[in-house]
C-alpha cells in the first residue's frame, strides 16, 4: 500500500486501455481527459486523457517535468535543442577547422544551426504553454510553432541552395531570395484570424507541404547542371536528399493520420 504523502500527491489517471497508473504532480495541477479540456485543446480526439489544462504561466512550467500526453513532445524536442548545440559546438572547434572552412562556410553553418535551434525551441514552448488558462496565449504559442518549423525549413534550404549552386551564383540567388520569400509569405499567412483555426488546417497543411515540395525544383536544376544521373557527385548526394524527403513524408502521414494513437487511443 501508498503511504498517505504519496496518495495525497497522487493523481490517477486513465491512459487508454491501461490500468491506472499513479502520477505524481505539483499542487495545483491535475490532468484531465478530452471531454473535459476546453475546446482549443481538443486537437486530437484519439488522444483520450492525460491533459494539462487550465494553467497559469508558472504552472505550465512546473508541468514540465510530470507525465501527461505532452510529455514525449517537450522533451523530445528539449533534448533535441541540447543535441544540435552540442554537435554545433563540436563542428564549429573540431570539424570545420579540421577541413580548413571558410569564413562563410561559418557564416552558413551558424545559420543552420540557429534555425533548428530556435524550431526545437518554438516547439518546447508550445508543447509546455498550450495548456494555458488563456486560449489566447495558447494559440500565441501555436503560431510561433509554426514560425519555428518555418524557421527550421529555412535552416535545411539555406546551406544546400548555397553549396548546390556555389559555382553558379545568379541561381543561388535566385533559390535563396525564393526561399526567403515563401518563409516571409508563411509568417504573413499567420496573421490571419482564421490561419489557426481547424477550419484552416487543410490550407495549413498544403502550404508547408508546398513549401517542403518546392525544394524538388532546385535539386532537379543542381541534377541537371552536376551532368544528371551518371554524375559520381549527383550519385552521392541525391540519395541523402531523397532519404530526408521520404522522412518528411513519413512523419508527415503519421501526423495526418493520427497513426498509431488511432488504433491505441
Amino acid at each position: 500500500m501508498p503511504s498517505a504523502k504519496v496518495l495525497k500527491n497522487t493523481q490517477y489517471i486513465e491512459l487508454g486501455s491501461y490500468q491506472y497508473w499513479p502520477v505524481l504532480v505539483p499542487r495545483g495541477i491535475r490532468l484531465y481527459t478530452y471531454e473535459q479540456v476546453p475546446g482549443f485543446l481538443r486537437e486530437n480526439p484519439y488522444i483520450t486523457d492525460g491533459y494539462r489544462a487550465y494553467l497559469t504561466s508558472r504552472l505550465c512550467i512546473k508541468s514540465l517535468f510530470i507525465l501527461s500526453n505532452e510529455t514525449v513532445n517537450i522533451w523530445s524536442h528539449l533534448l533535441g535543442f541540447f543535441l544540435f548545440f552540442s554537435l554545433g559546438v563540436y563542428d564549429m572547434v573540431a570539424v570545420l577547422p579540421m577541413v580548413g572552412a571558410s569564413r562563410e562556410d561559418y557564416v552558413i553553418y551558424s545559420i543552420s544551426l540557429f534555425c533548428f535551434q530556435v524550431c526545437m525551441l518554438c516547439s518546447v514552448g508550445y508543447h509546455l504553454f498550450c495548456c494555458h488558462r488563456s486560449e489566447k496565449t495558447s494559440r500565441r504559442w501555436m503560431a510561433l510553432d509554426y514560425a519555428g518549423i518555418s524557421i527550421g525549413t529555412l535552416g535545411c534550404y539555406v546551406p544546400g541552395v548555397f553549396y548546390a549552386f556555389y559555382c553558379n551564383n545568379y541561381w543561388r540567388q535566385v533559390y535563396l531570395v525564393m526561399v526567403l520569400a515563401m518563409t516571409l509569405a508563411e509568417f504573413f499567412a499567420q496573421i490571419h484570424p482564421l490561419y489557426l483555426t481547424k477550419k484552416w488546417l487543410k490550407l495549413r497543411s498544403v502550404i508547408f507541404c508546398s513549401v517542403v515540395a518546392y525544394g524538388l525544383i532546385p535539386t532537379i536544376h543542381w541534377m541537371w547542371l552536376s551532368g544528371g544521373f551518371s554524375s559520381e557527385l549527383v550519385q552521392g548526394f541525391l540519395p541523402r536528399v531523397l532519404i530526408m524527403y521520404f522522412l518528411a513524408a513519413l512523419a508527415f502521414i503519421f501526423y495526418i493520420s493520427k497513426v498509431p494513437e488511432r488504433y491505441f487511443p
